[in-house]
């Protein structure tokens, strides 16, 4: 039975899988649209949805946070100065995911992430 198993694998160990979530979400924030697979895209919506919420209130608890969590300082800074302000007054939903149809080397589904 598969109950209460949540987290998503993507066939890695827990070190590389870590750091492709964070580069993606690093490449999501600064390029503001990527593509890539769905199990990818899936994955890192609830963590870039996390990582624009806490970027709305620049406070230096959220900032350290973000410095931690993400590699890249550029991406910390775009969310403070840039997403953050941008997304002030939505609620929620800041992504769009869109299927771009299938890869030709090995057939895998692959979507465009992109901010909304």
């Amino acid at each position: 039975m598969n109950h209460r198993k949540k987290k998503v694998t993507l066939d890695r160990k827990k070190a590389p899988r870590k750091a492709l979530l964070s580069n993606l979400i690093c490449q999501v924030v600064l390029y503001e649209k990527i593509k890539t697979t769905t199990a990818k895209a899936k994955a890192i919506k609830p963590l870039v949805e996390k990582v624009i919420t806490r970027g709305k209130t620049d406070t230096l608890a959220n900032r350290r946070v973000l410095l931690a969590r993400l590699p890249i300082k550029s991406a910390v800074k775009k969310i403070f100065e840039v997403l953050g302000p941008r997304y002030k007054e939505r609620s929620g939903g800041y992504l769009r995911i869109i299927k771009l149809g299938n890869r030709l080397g090995d057939s895998a589904p692959m979507v465009q992430i992109e901010l909304v």
